[in-house]
């Protein structure tokens, strides 16, 4: 990509907000989720993380984590399939004793520009990978969150404008927001969190790989900034929801939008 997406805000001030803390991110291997990664580990939390093949790219997350003085550990595979992610949480839970933080943010998307275009395979699987392994991922996860735990779910814009050439996968990020009231409501006896963050148009290697070149080059200058947005200007959301900052939140969605108006 060029430029390359920013995932190391140079003017960010860590305060130790998730010491001892071990966190788990989906699709943390570029993007929002490496800003992510390294802005946790920024906070002293251990930091593991899953991808599905991007090999060169989750090095660069570890090197980026390690360099912060804090454990990562990463895993190749599919969160759409059930098994790979139960795997994938008992091997964390194996190699650090305990899991406090769960990100769910693997995501997909396909340009269509009608319906008619959508396959069903592609239906099934864009499903598969963006909301059916936060069920999974969280199902693995349960028996290991403990009261304090925080569950951080990664929707989008979509979810709430609608993107005629994404309808597969805004309506995946629809079903994030209702799975994230609804599971909030569910585990807030058990005082564990769950919230989302709904970023508007972020530079990440998701656009490139998705829309033509023309789409690319205008990206996010309909925002009212008028540009879209970094990884590292999302990443802090991340933070303030795993930590007890935002102890009195659940069930709730944050807007890192570029200041696009929406009903929350």
């Amino acid at each position: 990509m060029n430029p390359q997406p920013s995932t190391q805000a140079d003017l960010y001030r860590p305060a130790g907000k998730l010491n001892g803390k071990v966190a788990m991110i989906t699709g943390g291997d570029s993007g929002i989720g490496r800003a992510v990664a390294v802005a946790f580990a920024k906070e002293g939390a251990t930091v593991a993380f899953v991808y599905l093949s991007e090999h060169e790219d989750a090095q660069e997350t570890r090197f980026l984590v390690e360099q912060e003085h804090q454990q990562c550990y990463s895993i190749s595979g599919d969160v759409g399939n059930e098994a790979v992610c139960h795997d994938v949480i008992g091997r964390v839970v194996r190699e650090y004793g305990r899991l406090d933080i769960l990100v769910n943010n693997a995501a997909e998307q396909h340009v269509t520009e009608s319906i008619a275009e959508i396959s069903s395979g592609q239906l099934e699987h864009t499903f598969r990978t963006n909301i059916f392994s936060y069920f999974y991922m969280t199902k693995a996860s349960l028996p290991h969150l403990k009261k304090g735990s925080s569950i951080i779910n990664t929707t989008s814009v979509t979810a709430y404008q609608g993107q005629p050439q994404l309808l597969d996968y805004s309506s995946t990020k629809g079903a994030i927001v209702t799975f994230t009231r609804s599971l909030a409501l569910q585990l807030a006896p058990r005082d564990i969190r769950v919230n989302g963050v709904a970023p508007g148009p972020v530079w990440t290697p998701l656009i490139p790989a998705s829309f033509p070149s023309e789409h690319v080059e205008s990206f996010g200058a309909n925002t009212p900034l008028g540009r879209p947005g970094q990884p590292d200007e999302i990443a802090p959301c991340y933070v303030f929801l795993a930590s007890s900052d935002s102890s009195y939140m659940t069930g709730q969605i944050l807007h890192p939008n570029g200041g696009r108006i929406v009903n929350g």
